[in-house]
């Protein structure tokens, strides 16, 4: 202890808490007291005169050989010397102290650099007391579980003491403490029950019941015997002394209860104060010094026992958490949004931690069950939360008390908040509802004072008749036990969110590696459509006809590329046939030499995850076969593929007639991703033969990449079949939204060669806000308009009754909301054939 009062002090209300009792400067008469120094002389001395014939002063600088016999001096040093630890205390039984051969009863231990000896005159007893204790432990031995632990103890000990009242005192987490169990002899009263408030016992006092477990107080109305010292040195530590004296306040409370003797043992459970094994008596009384020896092991095996059986049952309890636990972790790491299924949580972490509802805070989200607060109090929980130990079990049975608010309406008073993340921090907090109830305390629990000519001191209450409180605003504690459950519930959920961020985590490590797989071909790609697009215009601009026909079949071409991009970054498809595939991307080199390429085989589909490998060896055989092939001369390609007796799909690439094919020198990206995306990427297999006479190449695609039943085809808009009838636009006023000028002027055009007479320009949703302003007969939107999109100006026709259309660069109408899903959107580079089937679509 530290921070204590001078020993002269008067105790009032502001320093009841800073009592020296440990230092009290004087014991009880129950024996004498020497305090002896590294070379065994006396420094201080009490009541030695009734028990040896000599004043404590005379007593003062003499050798102890001087005082007691040879022998038990030599047995007191043996003894001493057996001292281990600080804390420690050696017995000795029916000592021949003196000359005389007088026996006494002795106890030994350090305070400081002194060896403090108290003795008292034995009694003999030892024997018999210790064959009384076997048998009180062998009948505690027999309960099996708290509730009878507690019972029995009370009986025996005061059997083994004699004491009018044993009583079981258990703490509880505010400190103040509860009689649990009792025996009390007839016409006693009795304190089963009754409720004693924290300040009873102060913390001083309660440290010191750690140190030394055992008080015994045989006579509440005796006078201390004071200590005499030699010098002026500091008072005399008398923290593990038997007969030290009592604090003034805490013989008149003895007093006002009626008490003339009492003692108590300290009850240790999982190295904590759990309670105290509390004696009384009418009148005083003092066990032999062997009865209480008893006594003090008495209650070292009581807390064992008692500590074996709380033990056992959180075991037991934490055994069916664990349970739980696992539960929980199995469905969430199958079904990760089950940690924000509220409905569920409750009634799964019910039958761990008793709740009446329960509220998740996970990535902003909020998910609350049963019994709860609002969603504006809960978040001011979580802040408040956020503030304390991340490592810590948060909770509270009064959580208007925990935020500083008043007491809550809805009946969530108590709360147990569990971490699960580390960062941001989110939570799980169940709640408990109010549970009023009336508390019995022993007396009034209010300070009492006194005015002296002093000032005010601090004097104990005189009252312990039953009082009455009606508690609110609280629901019952969260235990020790249900707060070790949270603390293991939250590793595991912890865990649970670690292992879904590792699968996340690598999840997004495939999508890199794909990434920048599609990074490496796409600008592989570029360069391709770059040089393609050149070579296009080139060899169309020698084609015969109009500028109006060249310009379309160039049109057409460059429209055929931008499809085949479009199947490579689609997300979300369904199977696609595998002849619509080879269409796509052989579409820019058919016009002139459809009759050259021909395809043959089973309707059969390729599955979404297999399409974009696909497409992309597809893509690479096309442009090597216009490029080098039998596409860029006078040859041919036949296509043919079935599939075997497993189901897996057989795929042929043969060419003929073109240039005389020669083995490349070295394996660029192309031959790479023709030869090992395949075997790699879906299992497969792949062979490339580079014929004088033509490229060959056999592909094997395993059974489960491939669907019998044909897919969906292109859609209508994208192929430019069955066009509608020419549209008309003479007398509309249309709104073209689009923020890049060189196709808004392209889009312009084609508006107006379908006879619109009034095209209005907008780059933005302000702008076109504004020129909504006079009559719109129809509007085209491009849908992403830089840092925003056209939504604003879609409900703003919708609501006007204005037929609109989207236009997207994204090759994917699921970029649009769904609130717009049957508005038609057209893909660019758009061609008139597509603007006319969404203005046809969009007027019926």
């Amino acid at each position: 202890m530290t921070d204590f009062l001078p020993a002269d002090a008067k105790v009032g209300l502001t320093n009841c808490d800073r009592e020296p009792i440990h230092i009290p400067g004087g014991i009880q008469p129950i024996g004498f007291l020497l305090s002896l120094s590294a070379d065994w002389l006396v420094q201080r001395a009490a009541n030695t005169h009734p028990y040896l014939g000599i004043e404590p002063e005379e007593l003062l600088g003499k050798s102890l050989p001087g005082v007691f016999a040879e022998s038990a001096v030599q047995l007191i040093r043996a003894r001493i010397s057996m001292l281990r630890g600080e804390d420690s205390v050696e017995r000795v039984f029916a000592v021949p102290l003196l000359s005389d051969g007088s026996l006494f009863d002795l106890a030994l231990h350090f305070s400081g650099r002194s060896v403090v000896l108290e003795a008292e005159p034995s009694k003999g007893d030892q024997v018999e007391v210790s064959s009384a204790t076997r048998n009180i432990l062998a009948r505690l031995a027999t309960c099996r579980d708290v509730e009878s632990l507690l019972n029995e103890g009370a009986r025996q000990a005061r059997a083994l003491l004699g004491f009018d009242r044993a009583m079981i005192y258990r703490f509880a987490g505010d400190e103040s403490g509860e009689v649990v169990a009792q025996s009390v002899a007839r016409g006693f009263d009795s304190f089963l029950g009754l409720n004693f408030p924290a300040t009873d016992i102060p913390q001083q006092a309660r440290k010191l019941y750690m140190r030394n477990t055992f008080r015994i107080i045989g006579d509440a109305s005796a006078q201390q015997v004071p200590i005499v010292q030699r010098g002026d040195g500091e008072p005399l530590d008398l923290s593990l002394s038997l007969y030290r004296a009592v604090s003034p306040i805490h013989l008149e409370y003895l007093r006002n209860m009626g008490v003339a003797a009492s003692l108590s043992i300290s009850i240790i459970v999982n190295g904590r104060l759990w309670g105290l094994i509390a004696c009384h008596h009418h009148e005083p009384l003092m066990p032999s010094f062997a009865q209480r020896s008893a006594a003090e092991l008495f209650g070292q095996i009581f807390s064992l026992q008692l500590e074996s059986r709380l033990n056992a049952d959180t075991s037991d309890y934490e055994m069916k958490a664990r349970d739980v636990g696992n539960r929980v972790m199995s469905a969430a790491a199958q079904d990760p949004h089950k940690l924000l299924d509220a409905e569920w949580l409750w009634h799964m972490m019910g039958d761990a931690i008793q709740c009446d509802g329960l509220m998740v805070h996970m990535e902003g989200e909020i998910a609350a069950a049963g019994l709860h607060p609002d969603e504006a109090l809960f978040r001011k929980l979580v802040e408040r939360l956020n503030t304390e130990d991340a490592q810590v079990i948060h909770y509270s049975n009064e959580i208007s008390r925990y935020l500083g608010i008043e007491p809550l309406d809805n009946g969530a008073a108590g709360f147990l908040a569990i971490p699960i993340s580390r960062r941001p921090r989110d939570y799980m907090v169940l709640f408990r509802e109010e549970q009023l109830r009336s508390v019995r305390w022993a007396g009034e629990q209010a300070k009492h004072t006194r005015q002296t000519d002093d000032g005010v001191e601090l004097t104990p209450r005189k009252s312990f008749e039953a009082w009455k409180q009606t508690v609110t605003g609280q629901s019952r504690p969260f235990t020790p036990p249900e707060v070790g459950v949270a603390r293991s519930l939250r590793t595991t959920l912890l865990e649970i969110v670690l292992r879904l961020s590792e699968a996340a985590s690598e999840e997004r490590r495939r999508a890199s590696e794909q990434q920048k797989l599609l990074i490496a071909e796409l600008n592989h790609r570029v360069r391709n459509i770059l040089a393609l697009i050149r070579a296009l215009m080139s060899q169309t601009r020698r084609e015969q006809g109009s500028v109006a026909e060249v310009v379309d079949t160039l049109e057409s071409r460059v429209k055929a590329l931008a499809s085949a991009h479009d199947m490579l970054t689609a997300e979300n498809w369904a199977p696609t046939p595998l002849r619509t595939l080879f269409e796509v991307e052989l579409q820019a080199y058919m016009s002139a030499t459809r009759q050259r390429v021909t395809m043959e085989g089973p309707e059969v589909s390729i599955q979404p995850a297999a399409i974009p490998i696909m497409a992309l060896v597809i893509h690479e055989l096309a442009t090597n076969a216009a490029k080098y092939g039998a596409l860029s001369d006078s040859g041919s390609i036949a296509l043919k593929w079935h599939c075997d007796s497993d189901r897996n799909l057989v795929l042929n690439w043969q060419e003929k007639g073109g240039p005389a094919v020669q083995k490349p020198e070295r394996r660029g990206f192309g031959t790479t991703i023709v030869s090992t995306s395949i075997p790699h990427e879906l299992g497969g297999e792949a062979s490339v033969d580079f014929k004088v006479g033509g490229l060959e190449a056999c592909f094997t695609v395993p059974a489960r990449h491939i669907v019998a039943a044909s897919g969906p085809g292109t859609s209508d808009a994208a192929s430019g079949e069955d066009a509608p009838a020419t549209i008309d636009l003479r007398g509309d006023t249309v709104l073209l939204v689009e923020d890049s000028m060189l196709i808004a002027l392209d889009a312009e055009d084609q508006l107006r060669e379908m006879g619109a007479g009034n095209v209005i320009l907008a780059a933005s949703v302000n702008s076109a806000m504004r020129a909504m302003e006079d009559e719109v007969t129809l509007a085209m939107l491009d849908f992403n308009l830089g840092n925003e999109t056209s939504l604003p100006i879609a409900e703003e026709l919708r609501e006007k009754g204005v037929p609109f259309f989207f236009a997207s660069g994204y090759g994917a109408s699921d970029v649009i909301p769904p609130e717009f899903a049957s508005v038609p959107v057209i893909t660019k580079p758009y061609t008139r054939e597509q603007i006319e089937q969404a203005i046809a679509q969009v007027r019926g």
